[in-house]
């Protein structure tokens, strides 16, 4: 879906954010934005009115609600972080965009294409900003790994892994294993894996997957491997069951590169040439890292756009497209969701 809708924002003027939910992520959240230029966390909305207050006393917001329809009703609110679990996405963005708010969301978008596509349309009908909160994207050492694979300084790729995996604790109601909370590794950390094979590979000819299910219908270890054209795969794997390395290698016909543990976060990029000769790449760790998405979306709106070039609504439609044919694959189904 392409966008040519432009909105008026004045330039240098300060950004006021409302947050919805005062879970862990929005935590992190509002961590990084203190770090932005010119945005404020302005406003908190929770549906307890005493997690909203510690909310907004932990980090100096001057307004917090206790219901979530307040929140979006606030004049001075330009946009919203919608940092609740899965089932909630697509409910909380439609009704900021219904009130006229920006949205950046947490990954996923929505939990299966249709939502994607409803919350898409309704941003697009409305000429308000939209973008998945895929928080790599638009971190420095995926960006320099990107770059290093079109320089073509690796060759040709054929090889791509990935793992996301560590051993959960939660109870079966927690959202990691709860059918409900739309749980399970594939919506919750094996989105990691897939938008990395996706970033660097792009769309894949076939999917193969395998899942081992919990009693509810989960999840809870899965593994995908995607084809692509010129003998190219990605080997892709992610659980609850166990602790493992969370790295990624890309490997081409001239050499490889090595993203470290936790390789979704801020880190270093290893390039290792076919003579073993190393080389390798840092950057200056600011925050959390979070606030580089935030940043992205304060240009984007400043600049009168609606979706963002590095991370935009067809990227978000492909990633749920793929993660629908892998949860197909597997015979996972959301009943609230998937009708």
């Amino acid at each position: 879906m392409n966008e040519n809708n432009k909105l008026s924002t004045k330039k240098n003027e300060t950004m006021k954010w409302g947050i919805l939910g005062t879970g862990r992520i929005a935590h992190v959240f509002a961590t990084a934005l203190q770090s932005v230029d010119d945005a404020q966390l302005y406003a908190v909305g929770s549906r307890s009115k005493e997690k909203g207050q510690k909310f907004a006393e932990e980090f100096g917001i001057p307004c917090f609600y206790d219901n979530y329809e307040a929140l979006m009703c606030d004049p001075e609110i330009k946009v919203i972080y919608i940092a609740t679990p899965h089932h909630l996405h697509l409910e909380n963005s439609m009704l900021a965009l219904e009130h006229g708010k920006h949205v950046l969301c947490e990954k996923p978008l929505g939990v299966n294409q249709k939502e994607v596509i409803s919350v898409i349309e309704k941003a697009a009908s409305k000429k308000l900003f939209l973008m998945e909160a895929l928080w790599s994207r638009f971190l420095p050492n995926i960006i320099k790994t990107k770059e290093l694979v079109a320089s073509g300084i690796i060759g040709n790729v054929n090889l791509l892994t990935a793992n996301f995996s560590f051993l959960s604790k939660n109870g079966s109601e927690h959202r990691h294993f709860n059918i409900d909370l739309c749980g399970g590794t594939i919506l919750d950390i094996g989105i990691y894996n897939i938008f990395l094979a996706q970033l660097l590979l792009g769309k894949p000819l076939s999917i193969n997957s395998m899942a081992t299910l919990s009693e509810q219908g989960v999840d809870t270890t899965c593994s995908y491997n995607f084809k692509y054209p010129r003998q190219q795969m990605a080997v892709m794997y992610s659980s609850f069951l166990a602790d493992a390395p969370i790295i990624a290698n890309i490997y081409g016909s001239k050499g490889s590169i090595s993203l470290e543990h936790r390789w979704f976060t801020p880190g270093s990029v290893l390039l290792t040439d076919l003579n073993g000769k190393k080389q390798t790449f840092t950057f200056e760790e600011k925050n959390n890292g979070y606030q580089y998405e935030a940043i992205e979306v304060q240009k984007c709106i400043l600049e009168g756009k609606t979706q963002s070039n590095l991370w935009n609504w067809n990227d978000s439609l492909q990633l749920v497209e793929t993660m629908d044919i892998i949860r197909n694959q597997c015979n996972i189904i959301y009943p609230k969701h998937d009708k």
